[in-house]
């Protein structure tokens, strides 16, 4: 108990702040939610550094990437097949140590540090009056607080870079702007408005026509491809510390204001992950025939399942390598994201990127509990009716397996593990009540009707716009 008491009593106190700021409406400025979300994460961080128990995938794969880099060693190969992803968190991991800062620290600064930056842009992506209410409360998120600071997992590394993305692809306009399928239906609608049906292909493709803006650069075309570029590179550095923020890219690219941005954040998301691949001979030492089993084992995931979810009912609770489940599940995942994009194709871009997260911790058959912090920042940013219900469930069952399991001997670890997988089937139902069903349709400005002579509902000559009235 030499952790788990007081990282309890600061994750409780945490969330009691958290409910009573949204119920009270407070607005406390930026420097009070850094102040604290920096207090609370680096008390925990040393609290667990400190501790005799570490996680297991903390010492036994996490570390010796790092060491391998030191070494000049490929940290994908070296590191017993412990990393699967590739070597740009362990080139950090490498530099911390080389500097002479303890393991039990250096892994989890790498962390702790993506999770305070997290705070503001968390903020950003809410944008409004409540901003600052948000950035506060996923200061204080029990479940951030775990993972950055006990368990040193690199979810919040991908998120700060993934989440930046976002903020950068969105702008500095409205946060309600509508998203790429909802702005093309408006155009669409403008264009038969301006033209009428029968209008000719060259007025539509043409100098002025409702296709010429995506197509053609325009004045303002530079800033957009910069822009999209630099969501591009923030969101292919997310590719870099893990591979699941893939599913992060359709919402960056709906956010961008037109084609060519686009197709230039596409292209500059794969480019950096190329990059950290092609590079790996001069800052890993990796030979060029080593390469391809670089790729076959980033590429490899074991059929791990009965952790969580709707698996440890057919494995009592236990780990097992179960291939068909794994396979049953993976394609249940990709047909409901294909659903929940259909479903939410003219939503914001955030709140359809949320739903797509929510729904692949419902159907996915293999988790581990550092999982559950994807849809944390985009929930809280923008909450849904069941968020907090989300938000608290998830927490509750990750800090259990955190902070009380691991007061225990393996045998009795396992023994709980059983209970506490199969329990965590209770919250599939809630994650996806907490989906943002009424936010289906982005908000989206009114758009002109045309009338039977061609004239538009609101223009200056027809006889209901206020001018003319």
């Amino acid at each position: 108990m030499d952790y788990a008491a007081l990282t309890g009593i600061v994750l409780a106190a945490g969330v009691i702040l958290a409910l009573v700021a949204q119920w009270r409406g407070w607005r406390p400025p930026l420097w009070v939610s850094l102040t604290v979300g920096i207090a609370v994460r680096v008390l925990i961080m040393y609290v667990a550094a400190i501790g005799t128990w570490q996680p297991i995938d903390f010492v036994n794969s996490f570390k010796p990437a790092g060491e391998a880099v030191l070494r000049g060693e490929d940290p994908v190969l070296a590191s017993n097949g412990g990393w699967h992803f590739l070597p740009t968190i362990p080139y950090v991991y490498g530099i911390l140590l080389w500097l002479g800062i303890p393991w039990e620290y250096a892994g989890r600064l790498v962390t702790v540090v993506a999770d305070i930056v997290l705070i503001p842009l968390v903020g950003k992506l809410a944008g409004g009056p409540k901003a600052s209410l948000r950035a506060f409360q996923y200061a204080l998120n029990p479940l951030a607080l775990l993972v950055a600071s006990v368990h040193g997992q690199v979810e919040p590394v991908a998120l700060v870079f993934g989440v930046a993305a976002f903020v950068v692809a969105r702008g500095p306009g409205d946060p309600d702007r509508p998203g790429m399928v909802t702005d093309v239906v408006a155009r669409v609608r403008q264009g038969i408005s301006a033209y009428g049906v029968r209008g000719s292909i060259p007025r539509v493709i043409g100098r002025g026509g409702m296709l010429h803006r995506p197509l053609i650069p325009g004045p303002d075309d530079r800033a957009h491809l910069r822009r999209g570029a630099l969501a591009g590179l923030l969101m292919g550095l997310a590719l870099c510390a893990k591979s699941w923020p893939i599913w992060l890219i359709p919402g960056m690219l709906l956010l961008l204001p037109n084609l060519r941005a686009r197709v230039m954040g596409l292209f500059t998301t794969g480019l950096v992950p190329v990059f950290f691949l092609v590079t790996l001979p001069i800052f890993a030492g990796t030979s060029l025939s080593q390469i391809p089993a670089v790729i076959d084992t980033i590429r490899d995931i074991r059929p791990i399942v009965g952790e969580w979810g709707w698996t440890p009912w057919f494995t009592g609770g236990s780990w097992d390598l179960r291939p068909e489940l794994a396979s049953f599940g993976t394609n249940l995942i990709y047909v409901s994201v294909l659903v929940v994009i259909l479903l939410w194709r003219r939503a914001d871009p955030i709140d359809m990127t949320t739903a797509i997260l929510l729904i692949f911790m419902v159907m996915t058959p293999r988790l581990g509990a550092q999982y559950l912090l994807w849809f944390m920042p985009f929930l809280v940013a923008r909450p849904t009716r069941f968020a907090w219900a989300a938000i608290l469930t998830t927490s509750f069952w990750s800090a259990y397996g955190y902070l009380y399991m691991t007061q225990f001997d393996a045998q009795t670890w396992w023994l709980l593990h059983t209970y506490w997988s199969r329990a965590s089937i209770v919250m599939l139902p809630i994650l996806l009540l907490a989906m943002p069903w009424g936010r289906r349709v982005a908000k989206v400005p009114g758009l002109a009707r045309p009338l039977k002579g061609g004239t538009k509902v609101g223009s200056p000559a027809s006889p209901a716009s206020p001018a003319a009235s």
